[in-house]
């Protein structure tokens, strides 16, 4: 017999959790290309907060739009639902790319994983180094303590090509100055992204469309627990590390329960059990279509997953009651 939680979770899965990202998804692709990153942040937590309030859970948020005393909405702790139904964890991003939707670029999205409690890794919200690679490959192909050229090198010789036929995926920041030319100096070649590294990951799992092959570099730690969330239901390795490089951090993460600032999470330590996870697309991307507006309806792409069984749904809907959005 399944357990309650699986129970709530098979629920979960159908419209429900569809619903969440679309809402905070139309909400944001309202105010693309207008440069303002904080009103389309808000309108999207607004959004996803007033949906997840609907659902028939019992869940609390433990990766968020900050912690309690930065973000007035769905921080890390705050707890949403009916309060009827499964004890959930909740990792979510209601607009991931804010600064792509700003400046309606492609790839970003309305993200959210549904766990059952104490599945998802509950962390401050700080940096996270990362290195993540598609299904595949052998256990180990890459590790995030091996040198650049050699994670590199490693997968090309697991995909069975040279090195100049691998990509790798790196946020376009000054910190992976020394990251990127330790890349390009194997002969691989590298796809910058200005944000959205939960796209950049997931890109990773079809380099045939994406042409992406290897994410690496430091993100968002609550991003990080998304893309973890995601591999594990389409498959893929993923390890990350939390930079807990002052006595503030180390302290914030000491109350969430992490004793060991270096350890290395692997995707199961990030996302365990039975995992759901959807994004609905902002503005295009590679994944997912943005949200389009006609005159008398709304159109939505969405990526709905589920780690037990592995089950992936696209759904594109077309909303015509246009007073619920």
């Amino acid at each position: 017999m399944a357990s309650t939680a699986s129970s709530g979770l098979d629920r979960i899965l159908t419209l429900e959790l569809v619903r969440v990202t679309e809402r905070a998804a139309v909400a944001a692709a309202r105010l693309r290309g207008r440069g303002d990153e904080k009103a389309a942040d808000q309108v999207a937590v607004d959004a996803m907060r007033s949906e997840l309030n609907r659902l028939p859970i019992n869940g609390v948020v433990v990766i968020g739009e900050g912690e309690r005393d930065e973000a007035p909405m769905l921080y890390i702790g705050e707890e949403v639902g009916t309060g009827d139904g499964p004890s959930v964890d909740i990792a979510l991003d209601p607009l991931e790319g804010t600064t792509i939707c700003a400046k309606n670029l492609p790839n970003s999205l309305a993200v959210i994983a549904i766990a059952e409690k104490g599945s998802l890794l509950y962390a401050p919200d700080v940096y996270m180094d990362k290195i993540a690679v598609g299904p595949g490959y052998a256990s180990g192909v890459v590790d995030i303590d091996a040198p650049a050229i050699e994670n590199i090198e490693n997968l090309a010789k697991a995909k069975g090509v040279p090195v100049n036929e691998i990509t790798a995926c790196i946020l376009d920041r000054p910190r992976h100055a020394r990251l990127i030319e330790a890349v390009r100096a194997t002969g691989a070649a590298i796809r910058l992204i200005g944000d959205g590294d939960v796209a950049g990951v997931i890109h990773t799992t079809n380099p045939d469309d994406t042409g992406i092959d290897i994410y690496m570099g430091t993100g968002g730690a609550p991003e990080g627990v998304l893309a973890a969330a995601a591999l594990r239901c389409i498959g893929g390795q993923m390890q990350g590390r939390l930079l807990l490089n002052t006595e503030d951090k180390i302290a914030r993460a000491a109350k969430m329960g992490i004793s060991d600032p270096n350890r290395v999470y692997a995707m199961e330590d990030m996302a365990r059990g039975d995992v759901l996870f959807a994004a609905t697309g902002v503005t295009d991307g590679n994944m997912l279509s943005g949200v389009k507006f006609g005159r008398d309806s709304i159109q939505t792409h969405t990526i709905v997953m589920r780690s037990s069984s592995g089950t992936v749904r696209e759904i594109k809907a077309r909303h015509q009651d246009l007073d619920k959005f």
